[in-house]
């Protein structure tokens, strides 16, 4: 059996999963990227197999618990043992909260939630079973802020934020680490699922996302160095830290009156979007 330790990344086959397979292949490990986009899976697992022979995709959508299961159920089988799962599937909704379907609050839960959800029930059997592991979640700096017209976003990503937390207790005596990874924003393909009420939103978001100043490669990194250091929270970002900082050490008020001000922008369109 191949000793060389082994990980499996949801929403591989693409973006911030990709290059985060790609950072693992590079080191050495046993690579296994789920998704639900045969296409992208196939030619990703090609190319993480220069580095990683025997790379696989999996086809595993994240809302369907037998899914995963099945995924693990094969790894364990070809591997013996998985060390890493990064939960990183995940997609984007913006709008007003009068505004946004309750259909799609579930669609976006279902996802980004209930996904990581489903990850960490399914591994942590695995993980105890065979005496290690660790769950690198991937969240957003919108899981610790509270951007406006993203309610439902940061809802699902505050969501995986809580479960890390409450995770990294519960399996502490069992040898199992947790990371959850909090980035700003960085050039990806989110966009490509994104819903909005607004189009006018989603050129905003098509803008951040561009002008991000991390890419998603030196994100892959900081995930890398963090797991061999067992590091908990993950915010690459310089921005998103200073303003995590702000919330947790000012009062509310002030905290409140300087997010407002940074973030008129983004209440101005959706305002005047309404006036339309």
């Amino acid at each position: 059996m191949n000793d060389r330790k082994g990980i499996f990344i949801t929403g591989g086959a693409s973006g911030l999963g990709r290059a985060i397979a790609m950072r693992y292949a590079a080191a050495g490990w046993r690579v296994c990227i789920g998704d639900v986009n045969d296409e992208r899976g196939a030619d990703a697992a090609e190319d993480l197999a220069a580095g990683s022979p025997g790379a696989l995709y999996l086809r595993c959508d994240v809302t369907r618990e037998d899914d995963v299961q099945a995924v693990a159920a094969t790894l364990q089988s070809r591997w013996g043992t998985i060390d890493v799962v990064v939960n990183n599937a995940g997609v984007a909704l913006a709008g007003n909260i009068e505004d946004v379907a309750i259909a799609d609050w579930q669609w976006i839960l279902d996802i980004n939630l209930m996904g990581v959800v489903r990850g960490c029930k399914v591994f942590t059997s695995v993980f105890k079973q065979q005496g290690h592991g660790h769950f690198v979640n991937v969240a957003s700096m919108a899981g610790l802020l509270d951007v406006p017209t993203m309610s439902a976003y940061n809802v699902s990503k505050a969501g995986v934020v809580s479960l890390s937390e409450t995770l990294q207790h519960e399996l502490c005596d069992d040898n199992i680490g947790v990371s959850v990874v909090c980035p700003s924003f960085f050039k990806t393909n989110l966009t490509e699922s994104f819903r909005t009420t607004d189009p006018k939103l989603r050129k905003t978001m098509n803008k951040l996302l561009e002008k991000g100043r991390i890419s998603a490669e030196e994100i892959a990194d900081y995930i890398f160095r963090a797991v061999e250091k067992k590091q908990f929270h993950v915010l690459p970002h310089a921005d998103g830290r200073f303003l995590w900082m702000l919330k947790r050490y000012l009062p509310r008020s002030a905290y409140v009156w300087l997010f407002e001000h940074s973030t008129r922008h983004v209440r101005g369109r959706a305002e005047q979007a309404q006036e339309t």
